[in-house]
């Protein structure tokens, strides 16, 4: 009697239990899919390195004695869909067993549990043994109340695994949260963490990848591409964010600089959303260099929030409010995004920086693209979802569980506040504080208003005139609201002209 086991491309631990023992009736099925090729249009390193790492578990898996079918995306016995794969792969072995672990994306679990519902065989799907929290737990903590706060999520998860808690329960240094601490520009130094990660040719695969009409933007890199492919490549560079770069992550990790888009960000993000790295070893190895007395307590806490608060946090929204989530847009903003979203070619310096540096290596910080482009996004009424499949794609740590409560909820406030508590909007101000784009940028960020003003700023302003009636009572915003009280009405009028005419040429920014 042989069991199958699907192991989708995000799935590749191989620690999971499943590994646990070899046995010779156990069939480990991972296949390449022109619906997860194609989905949206990806950023051709996002596709590489899925398919590289994938192909790299399977031969580990080999390796290890464990029976392996790899259906690469050009094989002959390739059936085009994962349904017509699975039938075929079920008839093939005459399997009388079917198991996968739970998909973190909804279009993928509907779609293994309809497949499994028609099926004759015995079907299981079983957890992934990756996530701390369960997919529900969020909807069950925040049960009966209207919005959540990805602060009380963190808190209930520092005191359920014991993080960063001191004799009495309490936080460690007597804060929760140190993030007042850790907003500080870079002006050069210290000097940024050295890119530790490995180098792959995958000339070959990317040919491939073009012989089969795969469509994909940004620039390949494939001779040399830049990320950690399999979990040791992954563990080697968690031990150099820890050692070299976790020091100075809490002061400058929302700082921008042209010359330098990495600064000290860590670089895991892709090596922890296809499993590669456990989300509880990354906190351990934080915390352990905390109490060795390596890097402050603001630097370790303020990495550990993104992934035992935020990451965390945002998968529970996801699973909680999935599919109806995915149409939220609750100022219905319905503009195309401008076309320099494919190319980077506009004369907003901060823009092109961020949105280049995307192109190039499938790459942005969260205030790159919380604080730039998808502040830009909501100021100028694009789509939400436009803009979630552009994020989607063109990232390479980007899977839809993370991405589009990050992009809907946090980035363009389109769910009406519930995952955020205001819209994360700035004007130029923000921008010239945290980074030294504006100095290089045809806009005058000191202005206002007329045809050389930074865009940033008409928007800002009619963006709070235009919704004042739904978020004029936010008292996170009321001092935006006052300012604009006392605003003439000529400046006034001035901010409304110039910014409906910056949405009406935003082709040509």
């Amino acid at each position: 009697m042989t069991t199958l086991r699907l192991i989708l491309g995000d799935q590749l631990n191989p620690r999971h239990s499943w590994f646990s023992r070899v046995d010779d009736h156990v069939v480990y099925l991972m296949l390449e899919l022109r619906q997860e090729t194609d989905y949206v249009r990806h950023h051709a390193q996002k596709l590489l390195a899925v398919l590289a790492a994938m192909r790299h578990f399977a031969a580990r898996l080999k390796a290890a004695g464990h029976r392996v079918r790899y259906v690469a995306l050009d094989h002959p016995s390739n059936r085009g869909t994962l349904e017509a794969n699975l039938d075929a792969l079920l008839q093939h072995y005459a399997a009388s067993h079917f198991s996968w672990q739970w998909p973190d994306e909804w279009r993928l679990d509907q779609q293994l549990q309809a497949w499994a519902a028609r099926q004759t065989v015995v079907c299981q799907a079983v957890d992934s043994e990756h996530f701390l929290a369960p997919r529900l737990a969020a909807s069950q903590l925040f049960a009966g109340k209207a919005s959540w706060r990805m602060e009380t999520f963190y808190r209930h998860m520092r005191k359920q695994y014991g993080v960063l808690l001191d004799e009495r329960g309490g936080p460690v240094g007597g804060k929760w949260n140190f993030d007042q601490d850790n907003r500080k520009p870079w002006r050069g130094s210290p000097a940024p963490l050295a890119d530790a990660r490995p180098s792959h040719d995958h000339s070959a695969l990317w040919q491939m990848l073009q012989d089969a009409g795969v469509a994909a933007l940004g620039q390949p890199c494939a001779a040399q591409l830049r990320w950690p492919l399999h979990r040791e490549e992954a563990l080697a560079l968690l031990q150099h964010f820890i050692q070299h770069g976790l020091p100075c992550f809490g002061d400058y990790q929302d700082a921008m600089h042209s010359a330098e888009p990495r600064l000290f960000h860590s670089l895991l993000s892709f090596a922890l959303n296809t499993k590669m790295l456990s989300p509880r070893e990354v906190i351990d190895a934080a915390v352990a260099a905390w109490q060795e007395g390596k890097v402050p307590l603001a630097a370790a806490e303020g990495f550990i929030r993104q992934i035992l608060g935020w990451r965390e946090y945002v998968r529970g929204v996801y699973w909680a409010r999935m599919p109806a989530y995915a149409s939220s847009n609750h100022f219905d903003h319905q503009r195309p995004l401008p076309h320099w979203f494919w190319n980077g070619d506009t004369g907003m310096h901060c823009l092109a920086q961020a949105i280049g540096q995307s192109l190039r290596d499938a790459y942005a910080h969260h205030i790159q693209r919380l604080m730039v482009i998808g502040n830009f996004a909501l100021l100028a009424g694009l789509s939400p979802q436009a803009l979630h499949e552009w994020y989607l794609g063109i990232y390479i740590d980007a899977f839809e569980w993370v991405e589009l409560p990050n992009t809907l909820g946090m980035s363009q406030f389109a769910d009406g506040g519930l995952l955020a508590s205001k819209p994360y909007v700035s004007g130029s101000a923000y921008l010239q504080r945290m980074s030294n784009y504006c100095g290089d940028c045809r806009y005058r960020r000191e202005e206002r208003h007329g045809d050389d003003a930074c865009p940033f700023n008409a928007l800002y302003w009619d963006f709070f005139q235009r919704n004042a009636a739904t978020l004029g009572s936010n008292p996170r915003l009321a001092l935006v609201y006052r300012q604009l009280q006392q605003m003439d009405a000529a400046e006034s009028a001035a901010i409304t002209t110039t910014a409906h005419a910056i949405r009406q040429r935003l082709d040509t920014l």
